[in-house]
């Protein structure tokens, strides 16, 4: 008698830890129950998948979703309705919302909004500050929580840390991998009058590579005097990427879509729609990073979605928001660069799905494996197709890339065994449930 299975996707091939292949997936109870020739096996529902690629769900491990607090730029349903659309099947959120995730009771607010209304999956930061110093241990390990996540740089109020003293306090409590915004906010204090107004091509002057490069230095440093391991989320210069490849024993580190594909000469043309922080630089940090993606020294990729409204973006810099959109588009801007020639299809799972899985210790997501959740991203490689405002799914309406034709499109995504995008459409209501992590495993 032939297996039967909730799922099967059959006749795509498959790109995994053992490389690429066709081979059909049978999925039962939301999990991976079988890989390889299913021919006989019957299922509740078969996806045909010639000509398609699945990839292990890819996780976006650096979003900012805004609620609560700033719903009028994005929210939890609307953030993950971009990711899905997007071929993203778990994403990361941060804690600068109002108010702050920074307490057992804030995080598990955020937790109940997004259950079974996020089309993700998901996690949330717990920011660290001086004043939750001593509990950053309890607070990393609840139900829901990605980590603890410092801003030495381009915050305000208690989410910024900027002194070593108080980023020793956070990372001393510490017991996970803890994640940084790493620009000197004593060398901006000073540069604040490189500023130019009405010009968003002095951002990158203001916040200038040496602030990146001070702060990750004094990171690593109190990083090893800590006993720590940290995250250095959105690399964005190339003296980053040739400091961290000597200290990759406490240091992981994360590229964006924006800094492999934008540069200071897209200024001109973008304006305030990329500004960022860190910065959009000039070509050679572009460069930079890409030889970080090349040597192995990039372990992950986060969007770092920020959406604010146009109308926001519209202020003449530098009272302009820094932040875009990005959730939607790293799938298919890696993906053009895959056939581009700058990465293989292999490294970029690596980067988007056995990274996350591999540095931040998610239990049964980031591979295609038996007894994993059955999470796909399902990609045409040779699907050419424009990026345009007008798919996005974010509250937001817009993205940097409107125009930008690309060759590789994400068709599907699967949730734990669920349709939930196909063809650019949602076909499911919000099933999201939080992630889970090997080091803070339910008792």
């Amino acid at each position: 008698m032939s297996e039967t299975f909730d799922l099967i996707l059959r006749n795509g091939t498959v790109v995994n830890h053992d490389g690429q292949g066709k081979r059909d997936i049978g999925v039962r109870g939301g999990r991976i129950a079988a890989i390889g020739a299913l021919g006989p096996a019957d299922a509740g529902e078969i996806v045909d998948c010639t000509g398609l690629h699945v990839l292990p769900g890819v996780v976006d491990s650096q979003v900012h979703f805004r609620e609560p607090g700033l719903e009028h730029k994005e929210d939890l349903e609307t953030g993950s309705r971009s990711a899905v659309l997007g071929g993203v099947t778990a994403v990361f959120e941060m804690p600068n919302t109002n108010p702050l995730t920074t307490s057992e009771e804030a995080l598990a607010d955020k937790v109940r909004r997004a259950t079974g209304r996020m089309h993700c999956d998901f996690a949330f930061w717990v920011g660290g500050t001086r004043e939750n110093a001593d509990i950053v241990g309890e607070l990393e390990r609840l139900p829901g929580a990605a980590g603890i996540k410092v801003f030495m740089g381009s915050s305000t109020g208690s989410l910024l840390v900027e002194d070593d003293e108080g980023v020793a306090s956070v990372l001393r409590n510490t017991r996970r991998r803890a994640a940084f915004h790493s620009e000197d906010e004593y060398r901006l204090r000073e540069r604040a009058g490189e500023r130019v107004e009405g010009d968003p091509s002095s951002h990158p002057v203001w916040r200038d590579e040496t602030a990146a490069m001070m702060c990750t230095g004094r990171l690593v440093r109190i990083a090893r005097e800590t006993r720590a391991r940290i995250h250095v989320l959105h690399i964005s210069t190339a003296e980053e990427i040739a400091f961290l490849q000597d200290h990759k024993d406490v240091a992981t580190c994360e590229a964006t879509p924006h800094h492999l594909t934008l540069t200071a000469d897209d200024y001109e043309r973008l304006g305030t729609l990329i500004q960022m922080n860190p910065p959009v630089r000039a070509p050679r940090h572009r460069d930079g990073i890409w030889r970080g993606v090349e040597q192995g020294v990039i372990d992950v990729l986060g969007s770092d979605h920020a959406p604010h409204t146009l109308e926001e973006k519209a202020k003449s810099y530098p009272a302009s928001p820094s932040g875009m959109t990005g959730v939607q588009t790293l799938v298919p801007i890696m993906l053009d660069h895959v056939n581009a020639g700058r990465l293989t299809l292999e490294r970029f799972v690596d980067l988007s799905s056995h990274g996350p899985n591999r540095i931040f210790g998610m239990a049964r997501k980031g591979r295609i494996a038996a007894g994993y959740d059955a999470d796909f991203t399902i990609v045409d490689m040779k699907r050419r197709e424009t990026i345009r405002n007008d798919q996005a799914g974010s509250k937001a309406g817009w993205t940097p890339y409107d125009g930008k034709e690309v060759t590789g499109w994400p068709v599907g995504t699967f949730v734990r065994g669920t349709r939930v995008m196909w063809e650019g459409e949602i076909v499911a209501p919000g099933t999201g449930e939080p992630v889970l992590f090997s080091e803070a495993l339910p008792a």
